[in-house]
């Protein structure tokens, strides 16, 4: 019975990614009112939700290490929450962001980044080369692209098509054969080793203090550009 429960923990924490992720797709039907009286606009409420997908996301494999309870049912109920909070939410987001400007049936385009992230999520279920280096852009990256491309298109609309682009681009990035670098560190007095992620970390830093919330679409595009410069040396 103890083992049963033990076992489980992990798991009823990936739950809680997958119930955060349902709950941002529910604010963002509601983007642009105020949520509960609390001067939160729904696309914001989405925004906090995902982020607590994502410590979600974070502790599942953490708890799951440390009660030796990693087990193959996690790893595709994982995949399965990733899918929701990090390719759903954040497409749920845009699609009605992109309504509010009047994309019409075009805002329809949003639904390619779920689509591809579940291509991106069951490519990775089955390669066990990725580790410590990732093929194409993982699909808590898009999350993070968007939340910030959002936070900006919210407050400043931009052309449809620019939009329409970045959807595409974003979309075949995460199919993309492009070998890009996990953020893990095994030794971390290594700069020879580690200097694309000190870089990365240092650079969302001053972006997002530069820019706000916009600053972590940028921090991705550096993410992208660091991985090909790492790739190249």
């Amino acid at each position: 019975m103890i083992k049963a429960i033990r076992n489980n923990i992990p798991n009823a924490i990936t739950s809680l990614n997958l119930l955060f992720g349902c709950m941002a797709c529910i604010a963002a039907f509601r983007c642009y009112d105020t949520m509960c009286g609390t001067g939160i606009k729904g696309y914001e409420l989405a925004f906090v939700l995902i982020a607590l997908a994502a410590v979600a996301d974070f502790c599942d494999g953490l708890v799951a290490r440390a009660l030796h309870a990693v087990s193959n049912i996690g790893a595709e109920l994982d995949s399965l929450a990733d899918l929701v909070s990090f390719g759903i939410a954040p497409a749920m987001v845009l699609y009605n962001m992109m309504l509010a400007q009047g994309a019409g049936h075009w805002a329809l385009a949003a639904l390619l980044l779920p689509v591809f992230g579940a291509l991106r999520l069951a490519r990775y279920n089955v390669d066990p080369s990725q580790g410590t280096v990732f093929t194409g852009l993982p699909i808590p990256a898009n999350a993070i692209f968007w939340i910030g491309y959002t936070a900006g298109y919210a407050m400043d609309p931009v052309p449809l098509w620019r939009v329409i682009v970045l959807i595409v681009v974003l979309s075949l990035l995460m199919v993309s054969r492009l070998r890009m670098f996990s953020l893990k560190m095994h030794n971390l007095s290594s700069l020879k080793q580690n200097w694309a992620q000190y870089l990365q970390i240092l650079g969302t830093v001053a972006l997002v203090v530069l820019m706000g919330l916009p600053g972590l679409a940028a921090s991705i595009i550096l993410y992208v550009l660091l991985s090909i410069i790492k790739k190249e040396k």
